[in-house]
């Protein structure tokens, strides 16, 4: 099969949907699969032509380092033709995401489109605080349009992203849940304790720290400052445990002030943006893995820790019950409380920590890229067939009305 993607967003970039195309990407050609890639070129206002993949030029939007192109890039069309697609993959609403719907109604090819983002938990960076209520109105608005009216079939990552659709946008249309899936040995790999120290060291750790690690883009939709509020409680008790801040996002230099203000300077560290090629490496700094973000579609960065056998203590949110199973992998949390406790827990602890850590990585291979791919092209025959039936029933009327044209006309 000839499969297209279309994105805002792709490696290089690090972020949870260009993780996610990337997986897909793998788990696809591993099957034998041809997959081209249509994303946004993130330097400069160039078009670029690799292997597979066409990069094209965007302006920047103020919002996180994503750029938007024009809807009807006319250069890329050549390209994308000859490709001879079977099957259209987009991975975003707007720029290419809107790409992709002209190019698959003009050449006739089934759209396939994944809902990544909650966009209502993301409002805010935008309105600035005024008119939310009208703001998610037009969300959910053009949500509808993208996702509904002009996809062949639609696909999301989580139960909670399913019942957005379903239960509050009430759509009628199938939309069929395909969790993403990860590089499971990436992340699982072992490496020397050597490596490991001496990157405690370039961090500031000391090598007989306990540490707690959270990656992710530092927002405010993140709750990272929740982690850090409630690390004072867990250094009373245990003075050598830290909080590892592993990304970089607009919420830095509050949350550094954050820390300044609970007096946590020696128990908290911030790595900075962190390559992707490294990523794994940093997850074995940690013995847990802590998040409080409530505006995930499905959260990779929990499925990593799983990988890298990190248990997860994680807010109580749908998108994480799936992965999480209580006592067993981690915790789900509902407040202060409880997040101290469950870590205290686990601290106090060394038997269950280690059968947790056990249980994070034999979890993780429910979430493979093979997994994730066998997924997605359940999903894309599908589109095909049914594209079929609609071009089929189509023609029959088009068929019938010239029948009948050509009766009247004698």
């Amino acid at each position: 099969m000839r499969i297209g993607i279309f994105s805002d967003t792709y490696i290089p970039q690090i972020n949870g949907v260009s993780t996610s195309i990337e997986m897909l990407r793998k788990g696809l050609e591993k099957k034998g699969h041809k997959v081209y890639i249509v994303t946004v070129n993130p330097d400069n206002l160039k078009y670029i032509k690799e292997d597979r993949v066409l990069r094209i030029p965007g302006v920047p939007i103020g919002i996180f380092d994503y750029r938007l192109t024009s809807i009807y890039p006319a250069r890329a069309i050549k390209t994308i033709k000859s490709w001879n697609l079977d099957v259209i993959h987009s991975q975003t609403e707007f720029g290419i995401g809107t790409f992709a719907r002209i190019i698959a109604k003009q050449y006739n090819i089934p759209l396939v489109h994944t809902y990544h983002t909650m966009y209502e938990d993301y409002i805010h960076y935008i309105t600035k605080g005024y008119f939310q209520k009208t703001g998610k109105k037009i969300v959910e608005h053009l949500t509808l349009f993208y996702c509904d009216t002009t996809a062949t079939e639609l696909i999301v990552p989580t139960k909670k992203t399913y019942d957005l659709f379903k239960e509050k946008y009430k759509v009628k249309r199938n939309v069929h849940i395909v969790p993403t899936g990860i590089e499971v040995e990436k992340y699982s790999k072992k490496y020397s304790d050597e490596v490991i120290e001496e990157l405690k060291e370039k961090i500031g750790i000391k090598k007989e720290d306990i540490n707690l690690i959270f990656v992710g883009r530092l927002g405010l939709e993140k709750s990272v400052d929740f982690l850090i509020n409630n690390h004072k409680n867990i250094v009373k008790k245990h003075p050598n445990c830290n909080l590892i801040i592993i990304g970089d996002g607009p919420e830095r230099e509050n949350l550094e002030k954050l820390v300044k203000k609970n007096k946590l300077e020696n128990n908290v560290f911030f790595t900075g943006k962190v390559p992707l090629s490294d990523i794994g490496m940093y997850y074995h700094l940690g013995s847990i893995f802590v998040t409080a973000s409530k505006t995930e579609t499905q959260g990779l960065t929990v499925l990593e820790a799983l990988a890298a056998s990190l248990p997860v203590v994680a807010i109580k949110d749908e998108s994480f019950i799936d992965p999480i199973k209580d006592n067993y992998n981690g915790y789900l949390f509902t407040d202060d409380k409880d997040y101290v406790n469950y870590i205290h827990n686990l601290l106090d602890n060394s038997d269950k920590l280690n059968k947790m850590t056990l249980n994070a990585y034999e979890s993780s291979n429910n979430f493979s890229s093979t997994t994730f791919a066998n997924n997605a092209l359940k999903v894309y025959k599908l589109a095909i067939k049914n594209k079929k039936k609609k071009d089929n029933v189509f023609k029959r009327i088009i068929k019938k009305f010239k029948g009948e044209k050509n009766v009247n006309s004698r």
